[in-house]
């Protein structure tokens, strides 16, 4: 198999969301208060939407299964994530200050993928 670096880069970005749904899936009451103090109500409901998004993503991602659409899927929850990053915590575009940087970083590599 002749893979090239934007596929090791597409499987890449779907694996990291397998210790988001592990994470999501052992502290559901946890990630549904943080769903809610960034204004998505009600918490459960968005925990269990966003698993299900990024279950679609990582799969997608990882096995070539419409990859594009997962890219896309993917990046969408994460500009979400973004969004309540800098919700929660203000603007602050520094990871020492909880900043929103990494998940925007990640939704570009996402979208990079699905255009390349």
């Amino acid at each position: 198999m002749d893979f090239v670096l934007v596929d090791w880069l597409r499987i890449l970005c779907g694996v990291w969301f397998i210790p988001h749904l592990v994470g999501k899936g052992l502290h559901r009451e946890k990630a549904g208060e943080t769903f809610e103090a960034a204004g998505f109500k009600p918490g459960t409901l968005f925990v269990v939407l966003t698993m299900v998004a990024e279950t679609c993503a990582a799969v997608g991602m990882i096995f070539s299964v419409y990859p594009r659409v997962a890219a896309v899927c993917g990046a969408l929850v994460l500009l979400g994530a973004g969004y309540a990053v800098v919700k929660i915590n203000g603007l602050n575009w520094r990871w020492q200050k909880m900043g929103p940087e990494y998940p925007i970083f990640w939704a570009l590599i996402c979208l990079l993928t699905a255009l390349v």
